[in-house]
């Protein structure tokens, strides 16, 4: 090889390992970029320290959501059902604490059982009956919501122990305890996913169920288990949900779909670009609340949200189609 020949290389291979980077790193340097913009603009009131414990502390929900959806994702399913259980458990929670007056614990035991079981039943039918999970989740979605609001009899349930309300809602550091909840989670996500051989193996049946089955792995079983982790985390989602508002509104649950697979998909771009993981989507998630909250400050109001979530769950499926292709192409 000529000296010209090496060096053409040398360039070649410093220029793809830019290019991974960026793709890495792209969605934290746009998350910098917006902060800065923001700050600029609103040098007062953007970059306080009452603005950070705002975008961190308030927005739990929608990340043990996605961090949950992220899970089922992982291994090729569609969960379509995960505002709806969310919607329900807050409801299920309120019910049984505030109106039937049964314990905190008891309450809080049922609900994510039920979230469990309602898990089940969807990877029942989309994993052992074989109706697509997109096909099934859309359905039985539709049916939790109308369960939710005759348990609710359609209207806001009150009356949550205080006890709840108060551990919801108390700071460690300045931020309410959930969002560390929501942290661990993250990170429990995290290790399963990267060092783990669960998380191989559910890489492995997301990437190809045939030559996964082939080689000797339980592809029923860990489909069936992204679907029912989905449902358990959007159960505690619930919780976290009821007991930081001290009420359940039965018309909430449907607000949490679009966030929670417009972060998941942005995620996937990001840290292990063509992958979903964990670390990913947890920035995916407060970088989409911080351009919302930047807008919000600025005194844009109702359509931010339906902007920014929708508008990047578009840019991400197109960029990971994109990358998913340009890695086919060069294998």
């Amino acid at each position: 090889m000529t000296d010209l020949q090496a060096g053409a290389t040398a360039f070649k291979k410093s220029g793809s390992g830019v290019s991974l980077q960026f793709e890495k790193y792209g969605v934290v340097i746009a998350w910098l970029v917006i902060i800065a913009f923001f700050s600029i603009l609103l040098p007062t009131t953007f970059p306080t320290l009452g603005t950070l414990r705002l975008i961190l502390g308030t927005q739990t929900v929608i990340l043990i959501t996605t961090i949950g959806l992220m899970l089922s994702l992982a291994v090729g399913e569609f969960d379509l059902s995960v505002g709806s259980v969310v919607g329900f458990s807050a409801s299920l929670m309120a019910v049984l604490n505030g109106v039937w007056h049964w314990g905190p614990l008891e309450s809080i035991v049922t609900t994510l059982v039920v979230a469990l079981i309602f898990g089940a039943f969807n990877a029942f039918l989309s994993v052992y009956v074989g109706v697509q999970s997109i096909i099934v989740t859309l359905g039985s979605g539709t049916l939790l919501a109308g369960l939710t609001l005759f348990v609710t009899n359609t209207k806001v349930v009150t009356g949550l122990s205080q006890d709840i309300v108060t551990f919801m809602t108390t700071p460690f550091l300045g931020i309410p305890i959930p969002f560390w909840g929501g942290l661990i989670l993250t990170i429990i996500a995290w290790f399963v996913l990267e060092h783990t051989p669960l998380g191989r193996r559910m890489a492995f049946v997301q990437s190809n169920r045939d030559v996964a089955r082939l080689a000797g792995l339980k592809v029923m079983w860990i489909r069936a288990g992204g679907l029912i982790a989905t449902s358990f985390f959007a159960g505690i989602a619930g919780l976290v949900l009821v007991g930081t508002n001290g009420a359940a509104n039965p018309q909430s649950g449907a607000y949490y779909l679009l966030p929670a697979f417009a972060a998941a998909f942005l995620g996937s771009t990001a840290i292990k670009p063509g992958r979903f993981n964990a670390f990913g989507t947890f920035i995916a998630v407060y970088f989409l609340v911080t351009g919302i909250t930047g807008l919000q400050y600025l005194g844009f109001a109702g359509w931010p949200e339906q902007v920014f979530y929708g508008g990047s769950l578009i840019i991400a499926v197109t960029i990971s189609h994109l990358i998913g292709r340009r890695r086919g192409t060069a294998q």
